[in-house]
C-alpha cells in the first residue's frame, strides 16, 4: 500500500487566496507515520539536507522513492494545470528549527510548485505553523495556515502573492521540502562568470 493518499489529495479542491494552494490533512497515511519517524534522518544541525548526504531507514526510502514517482507528478500537475515533465525535482529533509526561521519570502522564480510535508506526530505550539500571507511584511496577517504535523502537506504555486513564512520556533520540526523548478539557464550563467572575470581582470590592471 502506498505511504500516501493521493485520493485525499485529489478530493481537496484547489485554492487560490492568497495563491494558488492545497492543504492536505493526513496526507501520509498514519499507519505509515510511525515507521517514517522511526527511519527519519538524524541531522543535528539546523538547515535543509538532501537524501542523497543523508542516511535513514527503509520507511523513508520508500517515501523519497514514491515522491520521485511519475504517479504523484501526474497528481500534482493536474491540480494545479501545470506540465511539470520539463522541470527537475528538488528535495530537502530538516529535523531542527532555530530562532532565524520563517522569514517572510517568496521562492525565487526558478521554483515553480513547492511542496511541503510534516512528519511531528502532534504540534501543540502556537509558532512554526506555516502560513501562506496575504502580503510580504506581516506573518499575522495570512489566509491560510497548516500545522506542521502528522503527515500534513501544503503545495502551492509560485506567483507575485506566493509569500508564507511563520512564527519562530526553536526546536524539532521535522519536515520534507520539494520543488519543481525550471532548468537552470546554462547560457545565464556562463555569461556571469565571464562578465566577473573581466571585471577582475579589469581591476587587477589596475592594481
Amino acid at each position: 500500500m502506498s505511504l500516501l493518499d493521493l485520493e485525499a489529495f485529489d478530493r481537496t479542491p484547489l485554492q487560490h487566496d492568497p495563491c494558488d494552494h492545497v492543504i492536505v490533512e493526513h496526507f501520509v497515511r498514519p499507519e505509515a507515520l510511525a515507521a517514517i519517524n522511526r527511519d527519519y534522518p538524524q541531522i543535528a544541525d539546523p538547515g535543509n539536507f538532501p537524501p542523497e548526504v543523508l542516511s535513514f531507514g527503509p520507511a523513508c526510502e520508500m517515501l523519497v522513492k514514491e515522491l520521485h514517482s511519475p504517479e504523484l507528478r501526474a497528481h500534482v500537475a493536474a491540480k494545479f494545470g501545470v506540465d511539470l515533465d520539463p522541470l527537475r525535482l528538488e528535495m530537502t529533509f530538516r529535523r531542527l528549527s532555530e530562532e532565524s526561521d520563517g522569514a517572510v519570502h517568496n521562492d525565487s522564480r526558478v521554483k515553480v510548485v513547492t511542496a511541503l510535508i510534516y512528519f511531528n506526530e502532534t504540534w501543540p505550539h502556537a509558532a512554526g505553523r506555516l502560513r501562506l500571507l496575504r502580503g510580504k511584511h506581516d506573518v499575522r496577517d495570512y489566509a491560510a495556515e497548516i500545522t506542521p504535523a502528522a503527515g500534513n502537506l501544503i503545495v502551492f504555486r509560485r506567483s507575485e502573492t506566493s509569500y508564507h513564512g511563520f512564527e519562530p520556533f526553536v526546536g524539532e520540526r521535522r519536515s520534507l521540502q520539494m520543488y519543481w523548478v525550471r532548468p537552470k539557464d546554462k547560457k545565464r550563467g556562463e555569461n556571469k562568470y565571464g562578465s566577473w572575470r573581466r571585471h577582475l581582470k579589469r581591476l587587477l590592471k589596475r592594481g
